[in-house]
């Protein structure tokens, strides 16, 4: 997939006013510091797109984009640490498990890990709820430049590993990714395109029958 066109639509926390869900949607999500931001502007090939910050948390809405006029990708803010009162996270918690539960057209949950540390308790709690609702996910290593090609192969294997030991009989499938080498690009957005070429419109109440 070539993506010619990305533009912001809408940042808010009331889901019942996001784009109507008519368009194949993807969610990206992860730890607070993962470096979410700059994974989705070398996705989409534009600079600034998803606004990066040097401090952690500053995603607080639920961001739309449309990508090639065709499929929306959406920015979630970070779980784990974020510089907000313990009642503003569990806000955020609540709007996030709202979206990722209700919203028709999401096809997959990009969840994003740092590449260069082991396991976390936070991120295997977090996907082993997308596995307790059955949301469809797959994991995405991020900032893997820093790690030498072993290094690559054991921080999957040690995941394979973890979830293994917490009961996963199919193992979801893993990404490695790098904004600023641009690695995982290609293999992200060929994943993409056959989902939404298979993609059906819900059906929503209010809907014509023809």
């Amino acid at each position: 997939m070539h993506v010619k066109s990305a533009e912001f639509l809408v940042s808010n926390t009331d889901l019942d006013k996001c784009p109507r869900p008519d368009k194949p949607e993807y969610a990206f999500i992860g730890r607070s510091n993962v470096g979410k931001s700059s994974l989705i502007n070398m996705l989409v090939s534009r600079h600034g797109l998803a606004k990066t910050s040097g401090t952690p948390g500053k995603t607080q809405l639920v961001n739309h984009f449309l990508i090639n006029k065709e499929w929306y990708l959406v920015d979630l803010p970070g779980y784990g640490f974020a510089q907000v009162g313990k009642g503003t996270r569990a806000g955020f918690a609540r709007m996030i498990d709202g979206y990722l539960t209700t919203r028709p057209n999401l096809l997959c949950t990009f969840v994003l890990i740092d590449g260069r540390i082991i396991p976390q308790k936070i991120d295997l709690d977090f996907i082993t709820r997308l596995g307790e609702q059955g949301i469809p996910f797959v994991l995405v290593f991020t900032k893997t430049e820093k790690l030498k090609s072993g290094g690559l192969q054991n921080i999957q294997d040690r995941y394979k590993v973890a979830l293994q030991e917490m009961g996963w009989d199919e193992i979801p499938q893993m990404f490695l990714s790098s904004a600023s080498s641009r690695a995982g690009q290609k293999e992200l957005l060929d994943f993409i395109e056959p989902l939404n070429q298979a993609f059906e419109p819900p059906k929503l109440p209010g809907d014509r029958p023809f």
